[in-house]
């Protein structure tokens, strides 16, 4: 039986997790993305080849990409987005001319991923990344001054968010305002009027459009995705719902099962994230998995804790809401019968030990996700017997 492929996500020469620490937490693939590249510009092969090759100068391999970010343009299909698919379609073809052929990508609106605190400390003295629902609230109705947000809540969350707010001081609220807007790609400020523009933009286009907006994406890129043997994989949501009035549209089976056979074509598939898809509060994860498996092409592998308000927390990869071992089961038993192994990740991490007194990406410190790593490998053998 073969084993799954271990990767681990790298930024690239300026992270603080370097090579030497991925090689010495036991991952042999790479997963990282040319993040210095202005969002909707081609990736130059010269680029491609220079962190490619520093990547195997280490001894390791680059396996994903994740991500080749989608223009807004493309996302909202305003005037101009036949030149970012052009350009998109261009970054593929240099991508397979130098053997780096699975793509992971989101088609989430201005926001990749959503947290309201960075840094929830755990029982052990480990810190966690957080998502509640009484701070967003907050956020969307007192920082953001959303029109019409306060509909989205229910009555009791919004009571909350009222007295929290008038609890919250100057860097309270900063703070909260920066967790919120880390999820902005290339961790760009943006000014929160041009967010709302941007809310009001999707509003227009809703979530029918928005499905439209990528099957349109898709069939744009067949071709060259089919002709180079590219495999797309697109990541859920994160969260799995709409927030901030933002559509969302790759939050549980149905919407991947739409996706699927939206362009019913092999290049088309996805990134299976037991985090994000964990917590949607009516996910099954394993059934999900079984739905759209001969699609996945690429795995997140960690989990999560929620209440009884949707609110989570990252757990440990072992612990939370997501049952890892049934997970792992349905995998392997996928990966039995396929050529070439599954690459996975340990997705996220807590912030622990010597990394708590270290600036690192949030969830990407070294520490937590070489724990992640471990007890991930450890399960799969235990279950494979290899």
């Amino acid at each position: 039986m073969t084993k799954l492929l271990q990767t681990w996500r790298w930024y690239g020469p300026n992270d603080p997790v370097s090579l030497q620490d991925v090689k010495q937490a036991g991952a042999t693939g790479i997963v990282t993305a040319l993040h210095h590249i202005p969002h909707g510009e081609i990736w130059p092969i010269a680029d491609i080849q220079e962190r490619k090759a520093i990547i195997e100068a280490a001894g390791l391999t680059w396996e994903v990409v994740e991500s080749v970010p989608v223009h807004e343009a493309i996302k909202t299909r305003r005037p101009g987005a036949d030149k970012y698919l052009a350009n998109y379609n261009v970054s593929l073809q240099n991508l397979a001319e130098c053997g780096i052929r699975t793509v992971c990508y989101n088609f989430m609106p201005v926001l990749d991923w959503t947290r309201t605190q960075l840094d929830l400390e755990m029982s052990d003295g480990s810190k966690a990344l957080y998502f509640n629902w009484t701070d967003l609230a907050v956020f969307d109705l007192y920082i953001l001054e959303r029109e019409g947000a306060s509909a989205d809540y229910q009555p009791a969350i919004l009571a909350k968010a009222k007295s929290r707010f008038e609890s919250m001081d100057k860097d309270a609220l900063d703070e909260l305002r920066i967790n919120v807007l880390m999820g902005i790609p290339n961790e760009k400020e943006i000014e929160l009027e041009a967010l709302r523009a941007s809310i009001n933009e999707y509003k227009a286009i809703g979530f029918d459009g928005l499905r439209d907006n990528l099957t349109w994406f898709l069939n744009g890129i067949a071709e060259t995705c089919t002709q180079n043997g590219i495999k797309m994989t697109i990541h859920p949501d994160d969260p799995p719902y709409p927030i901030l009035g933002l559509p969302r549209i790759a939050s549980n089976k149905d919407d991947l099962l739409y996706i699927k056979n939206s362009v019913d074509q092999a290049f088309n598939g996805f990134c299976y994230c037991t985090g994000s898809l964990g917590a949607g509060m009516d996910n099954q994860l394993v059934d999900i998995f079984e739905a759209v498996k001969e699609r996945i092409y690429f795995l997140h592998l960690r989990n999560v804790t929620k209440d009884e308000e949707g609110n989570f927390y990252e757990a440990d990869h072992l612990g939370g809401d997501v049952n890892m071992y049934e997970v792992m089961k349905a995998v392997t038993a996928e990966n039995a019968k396929r050529q070439s192994p599954m690459p996975f990740r340990p997705d996220h991490g807590h912030q622990m030990l010597d990394d708590l007194n270290k600036v690192t990406n949030p969830g990407y410190s070294a520490i937590g996700r070489l724990r992640g790593l471990a007890e991930l490998r450890g399960l799969e053998m235990g279950i494979t017997g290899q």
